[in-house]
């Protein structure tokens, strides 16, 4: 964790509702498939240990993630789980059409009732040349507040089209959540009136001022009594501290040959760890890194500190955790311990 999240200077809290961020990675020499068996195992573990949801979030055209039909995978988990509430962080609005979007999680609602989410962005998810792939209109994100509200209404069986509605869809009132990294999406969830996700686990320069905003200007809805603040954040947890240290050390090593490695080309052979490291030396590299700087690394006790600390930090009313362990085995190994870790700061708190 950085110094800014677990500097003595900074309060903490007890860890509040803890959360599942899966991003199906696929790892190198598995495939899609061994992706979404292993998406199962973790919403099904994490359905025993009471996290509070699991959410996936939609990517494009990148190798190392399988969610890119992202209400297609809920539908896939929700058939293997039967409590856990399921849901997109995030559904990438403007790659979409507002009424296919109701349409679709309109289905998921109705055929698992009470246990949908729908956190919406409004970044494309990939890069310029897949958004032209995606036929997506480059001045979409403009639309995004109006499209928000367009979707809203069709949720709630007050379409904003006169003679059109989403079938299924209407009246499932799926829960909505704004999700972003800046102050843009901060505002407009205030304004709006819903939940408010920060991006803090890849994105966290604006953390604070964002929340401090959205905190402030939050005006009351049907859907939102109270401002309410999910905060995204990565965790690496082992059985000991040294384990998890050198878990981390992998893990951004595996970040930044995803970042500045596509520039060799997708048949270079992978980079040892010494390339790694000199690339993670650099300017880039440092950037790179530094996207992973809200990262709670350790044991079960240090990740509670840290978590903690976090909490106190973004000022949370629930964290999305990003389990960060490359294998799969280990990503279950850290909710398992995640769980130890947020029972005994209740206790404690």
């Amino acid at each position: 964790m950085p110094s800014d999240a677990s500097d003595a200077s900074v309060a903490s809290r007890p860890i509040p509702a803890v959360s599942v961020l899966d991003l199906a990675v696929v790892r190198r020499g598995d495939t899609a498939a061994d992706a979404f068996a292993t998406s199962v195992a973790l919403a099904q573990r994490a359905e025993e240990l009471g996290f509070a949801r699991v959410w996936y979030a939609e990517h494009h055209n990148m190798a190392s993630i399988a969610s890119s039909a992202t209400a297609v995978l809920i539908a896939h988990i929700a058939a293997h789980t039967t409590t856990i509430r399921l849901g997109a962080g995030g559904i990438m609005l403007p790659n979409h059409p507002p009424l296919v979007i109701a349409e679709q999680f309109g289905t998921l609602a109705t055929l698992h009732p009470g246990r949908i989410d729908l956190g919406l962005g409004r970044a494309p998810g990939t890069d310029q040349v897949t958004v032209r792939a995606l036929r997506r209109d480059p001045g979409a994100a403009d639309a995004f507040p109006q499209d928000v509200l367009e979707l809203q209404g069709y949720l709630a069986g007050e379409s904003r089209i006169r003679g059109v509605e989403a079938v299924p869809g209407a009246g499932t009132n799926v829960p909505l959540y704004i999700l972003g990294s800046s102050l843009f999406g901060a505002q407009l969830a205030a304004a709006l009136g819903l939940p408010y996700g920060f991006a803090s686990h890849f994105a966290p320069g604006d953390l604070r001022d964002a929340v401090r905003l959205y905190r402030a200007r939050f005006r009351p809805s049907a859907q939102c009594a109270e401002p309410y603040v999910i905060a995204g954040v990565n965790v690496v947890a082992a059985a000991t501290t040294a384990e998890a240290e050198h878990e981390h050390r992998r893990v951004v090593r595996s970040r930044v040959a995803t970042f500045l490695g596509r520039r060799r080309g997708p048949d270079a052979p992978p980079l040892g760890d010494d390339e790694l490291d000199a690339l993670l030396a650099s300017p880039q590299g440092r950037q790179v890194a530094d996207m992973m700087r809200h990262t709670a690394v350790g044991d079960v006790d240090d990740v509670r500190r840290q978590l903690e600390a976090f909490t106190a930090l973004a000022d949370a009313d629930e964290l999305m955790v990003v389990p960060a362990a490359r294998a799969a085995d280990d990503r279950l190994a850290t909710l398992t311990l995640l769980a130890e870790a947020a029972q005994t700061s209740a206790v404690v708190g």
